[in-house]
């Protein structure tokens, strides 16, 4: 029987961030430090795994996070603007937070704001 494990991009779309943030993380709070994240069940050729059943485990994880606390604060004035512009265009908050994240991925060259800004604009044309 295959046994299933959640990766780096699994966790990231569970919580609703980008697997960079969920890599950022695991190098910023590494075993040993004052908020480790949750070590993985399993790794293979490197990549870690958690089990389904730790998703709450991490979320507890993330709520405790020093500064901003659960849930991020306010979104910057980019993101409410790029929320409101997809709202506009047809998309739902998770569809367009889901678009932001693969954007972001996909173009590490570039702030969130910067592309905020270029998703607007491109809509407008």
């Amino acid at each position: 029987m295959t046994e299933r494990f959640l990766g780096v991009l699994g966790i990231g779309e569970a919580l609703g961030v980008s697997r960079h943030a969920v890599h950022k993380w695991r190098a910023r709070y590494p075993a040993g430090s004052a908020h480790p994240f949750p070590d993985p069940d399993v790794e293979i050729d490197g990549a870690p795994g958690w089990r389904p059943d730790r998703l709450d485990e991490i979320v507890r994880w993330r709520e405790g996070l020093p500064g901003r606390g659960a849930g991020g604060g306010r979104p910057s004035a980019a993101r409410q603007d790029y929320l409101k512009a997809a709202v506009e265009r047809g998309l739902d908050r998770d569809e367009a937070l889901r678009a932001l994240a693969t954007f972001t991925e996909e173009f590490p060259e570039m702030t969130e704001p910067e592309i905020c800004a270029w998703l607007i604009e491109s809509w407008r044309r």
